[in-house]
């Protein structure tokens, strides 16, 4: 497996693909609300098994912390580190451009996973796209 940070068009579309089948397909969340008006600000990974794109994030920086967005891994690829290979991707970006605080809004079912990596639960649960979230924070 290895990830990517997004350069051309061709990743690009590949982190696309992704997002569409987990969130849009999988998930129901409205295709104009997965791809929405951040996404030529920020910074997109792809994460490549056999050069066959099977996991995908995004990652802005906003009011001066990083903003983790959109992580996602196609469902037969999950409980094998894919999740954990872009979120060090994306932590060691974040790093690397003098970022030491990220936030993410993760889906209520993903918690212990980000917990694992050492975010924790800074509010209460809200819906975003109709699905349950809490926002959790990680100093780097």
């Amino acid at each position: 497996m290895e990830v990517r940070k997004v350069t051309n068009d061709q990743e690009l579309e590949d982190a696309f693909t992704v997002r569409k089948i987990v969130f849009v397909e999988e998930q129901q969340v409205p295709m104009e609300e997965e791809i929405d008006q951040h996404e030529s600000e920020s910074d997109h990974f792809v994460l490549y098994d056999n050069n066959e794109p099977i996991g995908a994030g995004r990652f802005r920086v906003l009011d001066g912390y990083g903003k983790v967005e959109r992580i996602c891994v196609l469902s037969n690829k999950r409980k094998s580190g894919s999740g954990k290979a872009i979120m060090n991707t994306i932590e060691d970006f974040a790093k690397a451009k003098g970022i030491s605080s990220l936030k993410l809004n993760a889906q209520t079912h993903a918690i212990p996973f980000y917990s694992g990596l050492g975010y924790e639960v800074v509010s209460e649960e809200f819906l975003d796209a109709g699905i349950p979230h809490r926002t959790m924070k990680k100093n780097l």
